[in-house]
């Protein structure tokens, strides 16, 4: 095992050894109510799961490695705080996961490129030099449709642009704003889905959906209790309930609800009043999302987290058994950063 730290960071490289599972069946089969509850997200090559003292990121490198990427968890008060504030939780929860992702994103990236120079150490001068700047491009392209982009802009985006083209379709076919509401809403559903299907035809998005299917199915594994081997992990679903996918279907459905109680008069009123009730909605969001994933093992409510679901069978992709084993790594490590922080 070879470890460097720099930048604060610690980046440790293993072989498959990190594979044996932490988690046996005899360890610490727990129930819901005592587990920890994890998540995480995919990133280029990889998964990244939260734990309690530290953030980690495994990525498999060209060569097999498996190459780690550790953040350590920082308590800031008046963050905490705020957290536990409903609605102003949710905002908050949004903007800290957004920023702590795209390091690890960068992580990803940064090692990515690295395996795409390597490989090409052959070629001439020129040559290199031409893939280099065609790769940089390529990544800045393959993170944009991926929707890795600074959170609050591609919110706004998505929230103005439905507005705008049910205004200029319907603007004066209607008087009734809540039928306005609805066809915003189906728009933006409608644009949502479309964006989702195109970028999951490129071999890039593909893959990342592929690891966002395994790093649910590894947090499916251990809330049941299962040893996370390969072979179990496969057997779970690649749909959750806590997925970020949920929240963007709950973000549409609580905004047509939200806006339907306040009346606008002129397209830049409109547009106006969804900026200002952005966080309003997010905050509603997040509230919905955590009450659908409390309520889903009651057989008569469980229905409210479908949408969520549905819209996850276009982000998530079977992976594979490489795909998984990258993703057991990754939070093997978040369990074994937990237990020592628990005996320190």
């Amino acid at each position: 095992m070879s470890c460097i730290i720099k930048y604060n960071r610690i980046e440790i490289v293993h072989r498959e050894s990190i594979l044996m599972p932490i988690l046996k069946d005899g360890d610490s089969p727990l129930s819901q109510s005592t587990q920890n509850i994890y998540g995480g997200q995919a990133v280029i090559e990889g998964v990244m799961f939260a734990g309690r003292n530290a953030n980690v990121t495994a990525v498999r490198r060209k060569n097999n490695e498996i190459k780690f990427y550790e953040v350590p968890r920082k308590t800031t008060p008046w963050i905490q705080k705020l957290k536990k504030i409903p609605l102003v939780r949710g905002v908050v929860a949004i903007l800290e996961s957004s920023a702590k992702g795209s390091q690890h994103l960068n992580f990803s990236m940064e090692s990515y490129a690295e395996d795409e120079l390597e490989e090409g150490k052959d070629e001439s001068a020129a040559a290199k030099t031409e893939e280099k700047k065609g790769w940089s491009l390529s990544m800045i392209v393959g993170v944009a449709v991926a929707g890795i982009i600074s959170f609050i802009a591609g919110k706004l985006v998505f929230t103005v642009v439905p507005a705008l083209i049910e205004q200029l379709i319907f603007g004066h076919a209607f008087k009734n704003i809540i039928v306005h509401n609805l066809l915003e809403g189906a728009i933006k559903i409608l644009f949502l889905l479309s964006y989702l299907y195109i970028i999951s035809l490129t071999p890039l998005i593909k893959r990342l959906f592929q690891y966002h299917g395994a790093e649910h199915k590894v947090i499916s594994a251990y809330e049941a209790g299962a040893e996370l081997t390969v072979s179990n992990v496969q057997r779970f679903t690649r749909l959750h309930y806590r997925c970020g996918s949920s929240f963007i279907v709950f973000s549409v459905l609580v905004g047509i609800v939200v806006y339907s109680f306040f009346h606008w008069d002129s397209l830049w009123e409109r547009v106006y009043l969804r900026v200002l009730l952005l966080p309003v909605v997010l905050g509603f969001s997040y509230e919905a999302l955590r009450l659908t994933n409390s309520m889903r093992e009651l057989p008569v409510l469980r229905f409210l987290g479908y949408p969520g679901l549905w819209l996850q069978k276009l982000t998530t992709k079977e992976p594979t058994d490489d795909q998984v084993a990258v993703s057991i790594a990754s939070f093997n490590r978040v369990l074994e950063l937990d237990r020592q922080g628990v005996q320190s």
